[in-house]
């Protein structure tokens, strides 16, 4: 038997050398095992878009299939199909990326979004797939331009399936026990189709303030051209001919413009500019009537400047076809070029403007995402040619940078970012369990009184554990799992960080207070009273010893080769995660978390059956499978050994030769000679109250009953 637990403990010390290895590995992100790519090819795509559809190569600058229509055979792509893997692998609860088929049109709405791959725990065998499909097919007909968000059981937009007093913002129904995955999901969605839209749809990369600006449409103050130049709401650029010429100095175009070399000093442009959707300009602009027109043919987040010239050189010339955009104008914003598109309208100078050569009002696209609030830059190009045959062409261009005025917009509220939503939405959960952790605290921090009566500890600890079941554990969706740490181990081996715990408020406030414990009470804290398993368990164990099956122990040895196993199966999870993670999905079902907690037992009867059983087993043997098996808690009880200080009071006398608390300690955390092993122990505080009480503790009663008051010698640890 000697050899045996030799080699059991060398076993042991192995086991843990090689998940220290693991997880070191992980965090250090060795060798591509999660590199992410598309599965589909062009015919996978051409079966889900059929004629009169065409499906094109797939694009270089970005991994995303064009589809064309016969019926539009001049319009390029009507639309884009894409997978979000390829760009936006954003990792899910579990720590592998979603993989969706994403199609949207050439105006940014969404046709479909469709599952191909996921391996979120709760999707796989609990709830199945299907509710995940329900969800993704509500994208469907809706835009990028409005703000799409998740509802949950939590939030008071639950059930609502969208916010019909805004038409900018939609509210999806969400997944009741899968909020922090249907977030990501959501997010997944929102990235991949905005990173298509601003390579393919001239949607730009958004600001840094957040959505554009928009004019205030209660704003009017009548004005005439001459107050608009003063107060810049125009403004100006003019150039003499001598300034051109300048600009081509020591080029091949220098000196080609005979009429502006013989009149230096006239005019050669005059350029003006001006942001016509806030309606004190635009009105005064172009009239009341074409201005409405304009704002009626705007899309939602679409611009339109005025731009206007006098002088010898003209905006335009003779090869320009109305409806498109200026060869010699360009507009930027932050280096991003803008198209500015004409909206093909007969304009005329405003009352008190110079007599301009060519007036025109230009369109942004509806996607751009252009903020009038921030500068942006026209050029006007000027080109020269010299030779006749093969003439060499010389351009120059002058910018003119333009800001609408801030009087005149209004800035919308930034929208939220989902995980943000997320805690939002859980405030009042949060709240709740950020108050008991606070009561948690305070009880073990100062353990004497709440213990040295059993019946007062019995019921505030019964108390306390159906809270953790039924609010944190069914409600609350805050059972902990393996699955965070394999996750973890995933999304870190994949170079994608760990923001995905940032979408599970609750798991994560309990992982915070969790570790914050190691270092003062070690691991008992969550093992021994934030768990709704190892809760559910007692409740059950409680129910037993009520129907008279009476407890029963393991031999003190073949619980000692037990308890290690559970940290092979956490050496075991850790190195499936960083080498087989799609075994690794499977292999986390060792835990009956998801299948008691999480669902309910509403599953197959397999992970049903497999549940119960270590629920009955507990019945016998005190939390068997806390004790024995659980993963998680063998990585806690690593987590424990930061522990402080030894805060379990001892007396000379525990364990010699009083064995009181040892017998009564109903996790065998209590070693004969009286010492606590911190590593089995589950924060019970039933031996702080023996240690208080001179009706139970042995030395106690014996001075009580000699009549002695002396005051006996505590040991720490």
């Amino acid at each position: 038997m000697n050899v045996s637990v030799r080699l059991s403990r060398s076993c042991f010390s192995t086991c843990q050398y090689w998940l220290r290895a693991v997880l070191l590995a992980a965090l250090l992100g060795f060798s591509p095992f999660f590199a992410v790519a598309g599965e589909l090819s062009k015919a996978d795509i051409e079966r889900r878009f059929q004629a009169p559809l065409r499906v094109g190569e797939k694009l270089t600058e970005i991994p995303a299939w064009p589809i064309s229509s016969e019926l539009e055979p001049n319009a390029g792509p009507v639309a884009y199909a894409f997978e979000s893997i390829d760009l936006a692998p954003i990792p899910g609860f579990e720590g592998t990326p979603f993989n969706l088929l994403i199609a949207i049109d050439r105006k940014g709405t969404y046709l479909d979004v469709e599952v191909l791959r996921q391996h979120e725990p709760v999707f796989l065998s609990g709830l199945g797939e299907g509710p995940l499909r329900d969800f993704v097919a509500q994208y469907a007909g809706k835009s990028l331009l409005q703000q799409i968000s998740v509802s949950s059981v939590y939030s008071s937009n639950a059930g609502k399936g969208g916010d019909k007093g805004n038409d900018k913002r939609v509210v999806l129904d969400g997944v009741t026990k899968a909020t922090a995955s249907i977030r990501i999901v959501n997010q997944t969605v929102l990235t991949a189709a905005m990173a298509v839209a601003r390579a393919k749809l001239a949607f730009a990369a958004p600001t840094q303030r957040g959505p554009p600006a928009q004019p205030r449409e209660g704003v009017f103050e009548q004005l005439d051209f001459a107050t608009l130049l003063q107060r810049g709401y125009v403004k100006r650029l003019t150039l003499t001919n001598r300034e051109v010429e300048q600009l081509f100095a020591g080029s091949d175009g220098a000196g080609e413009d005979a009429t502006g070399l013989a009149a230096p000093d006239d005019i050669a442009v005059d350029f003006y500019v001006a942001y016509l959707n806030a309606p004190t300009i635009g009105r005064a602009l172009l009239g009341d009537a074409k201005y409405a027109t304009i704002m009626w043919r705007l899309q939602a987040g679409q611009q339109a400047y005025w731009v206007a010239a006098a002088g010898r050189l003209p905006l335009i010339d003779e090869t320009f076809v109305r409806g498109t955009p200026p060869a010699r104008l360009s507009l930027t914003q932050d280096k991003a070029p803008y198209e500015a598109r004409d909206l093909d309208l007969d304009l005329v100078p405003p009352p008190g403007a110079p007599g301009f050569n060519s007036i025109l009002a230009l369109q942004t696209p509806p996607l751009s995402g252009l903020d009038p609030a921030q500068a942006l830059r026209l050029d006007l190009t000027f080109s020269r040619a010299r030779g006749s045959i093969l003439p060499i062409i010389t351009q120059r261009s002058v910018s003119l940078d333009y800001t609408a005025p801030e009087q005149l917009l209004i800035y919308p509220p930034k929208p939220l970012p989902d995980w943000l939503i997320a805690w939002k939405d859980r405030w009042p959960d949060l709240l709740i369990i950020s108050m008991a952790l606070i009561l948690l605290s305070i009880v073990l921090a100062k353990p004497r009184w709440i213990s040295l009566s059993a019946r007062r500890l019995q019921v505030f600890r019964l108390s306390f554990l159906a809270f953790t079941l039924g609010f944190i554990g069914w409600y609350a969706q805050g059972q902990l799992s393996i699955v965070q740490i394999t996750g973890a181990i995933k999304s870190l081996r994949a170079g994608q960080g760990l923001a995905s715990f940032l979408y599970d408020p609750i798991s994560l406030l309990l992982i915070v207070f969790t570790v914050i414990t190691f270092f003062a009470w070690g691991r008992g804290t969550f093992c021994g009273w934030l768990c709704p398993f190892g809760a559910l368990q007692e409740f059950v164990a409680l129910l037993a010893r009520r129907l008279g099956v009476r407890a029963r122990r393991l031999p003190p040895r073949l619980a000692r080769v037990l308890d290690r196993g559970r940290y092979f199966i956490l050496a075991g999870l850790a190195a499936a995660a960083f080498w087989m993670p799609q075994l690794a999905s499977r292999l986390v079902e060792v835990e009956p978390f998801k299948t008691a907690i999480t669902v309910s037992f509403d599953r197959s009867w397999p992970f049903v059956a497999y549940a119960v059983a270590l629920l009955l087993i507990s019945a016998v043997y005190y939390k068997f499978f806390c004790r024995f098996l659980c993963p998680l808690g063998a990585a806690i009880t690593l987590g424990g050994k930061l522990r402080l200080p030894d805060w379990l009071t001892r007396r000379k006398e525990c364990g010699q030769p009083c064995q009181t608390c040892r017998y009564r300690c109903t996790y065998d955390a209590i070693e004969p000679s009286g010492k606590i092993n911190y590593d089995n122990c589950f924060q019970c505080l039933d031996c702080v109250g023996i240690y208080h009480d001179d009706q139970r503790c042995a030395p106690l009663i014996l001075y009580r009953r000699k009549g002695r008051t002396v005051k006996l010698t505590k040991i720490e640890g």
